[in-house]
């Protein structure tokens, strides 16, 4: 991942996304393992796709990500749901998306919308000139 060092089964874009969380070596991948790399990715904000952790994987193990056990992979994603739901949401995803809006009408038959009530008396209202003192 540094220039001359490519790891099996990682693309450019991937490789990009590991060295902005951290990752540049082969050994900086066994160390922190291919659940913590891709959980790194995602927390940095970036989708991958389970294929990038089937392909750290396969990078620690030296195998093509293809070759990876079907338990391991059912292993590797249980974990991966788990450690991904314990990262805080995005700030565009924290509120629900507003319900749609309705427009409501009266049927006093005139259309005019009713008066507020402010909770005190309008000077003008009560014959006054709604001017100060």
């Amino acid at each position: 991942m540094n220039s001359g060092t490519k790891l099996r089964n990682i693309g450019p874009k991937s490789a990009a996304w590991l060295r902005q969380t951290g990752i540049r070596t082969q050994e900086d991948l066994v160390a922190v393992g291919a659940l913590a790399a891709y959980v790194r990715v995602k927390r940095a904000g970036f989708k991958p796709s389970l294929n990038l952790l089937y392909a750290l994987e396969g990078a620690i193990l030296g195998c093509h990500w293809q070759e990876i056990p079907d338990e391991r992979r059912s292993e590797l994603v249980l974990a991966a749901g788990e450690e991904v739901a314990k990262l805080p949401l995005p700030k565009n995803k924290r509120m629900p998306a507003a319900g749609p809006v309705t427009t409501t009408h009266s049927d006093d038959g005139d259309g005019a919308m009713p008066e507020p009530d402010f909770g005190f008396d309008d000077p003008v209202a009560m014959g006054g000139d709604g001017g100060a003192d």
